[in-house]
């Protein structure tokens, strides 16, 4: 019992030090790419939410913002929101920080909050201001 059980642990590890090695390249990367910010999705039921945000890495697409969990393996964006559905409706610091902004928005009518810092903040707000139009039209 005792070699088979060695090496059993020895693959063990060594498999668990991949997989951190993944996470820890993955979240590297995301934070690295150009349009990338640190971001968290707050529960939206409550308006003070008891819950701790989930801490992420948002990243601007073309037109949508995709957010990925700060701690997975998965290399999908865990949610994405359409930039032309998605809605900023309000602003607030968050308790005992001096610089992170609680924003609550709507997505196709239903509430969401992100939580970034002022910086952030006004990249969110611009990058959403400068959407084009959206009604298909012509411009003549």
């Amino acid at each position: 019992m005792g070699e088979w059980f060695r090496w059993m642990l020895v693959i063990l590890g060594l498999l668990a030090v991949a997989a951190a090695l993944v996470v820890v390249l993955r979240l590297r990367a995301l934070e690295r790419r150009v349009g990338s910010f640190s971001c968290a999705v707050a529960p939206a039921h409550a308006p003070a939410p008891s819950a701790p945000p989930r801490v992420g890495v948002a990243h601007y697409g073309v037109g949508r913002l995709d957010w990925y969990r700060r701690w997975s393996l998965s290399l999908r964006a865990d949610r994405t929101w359409s930039r032309h559905d998605l809605e900023v409706d309000s602003r607030e610091l968050v308790p005992g920080s001096e610089d992170r902004y609680r924003v609550r928005c709507s997505y196709r009518g239903e509430p969401l909050v992100l939580e970034m810092s002022f910086p952030a903040y006004a990249g969110l707000t611009s990058w959403l201001e400068s959407a084009p139009p959206s009604d298909g039209g012509v411009v003549s």
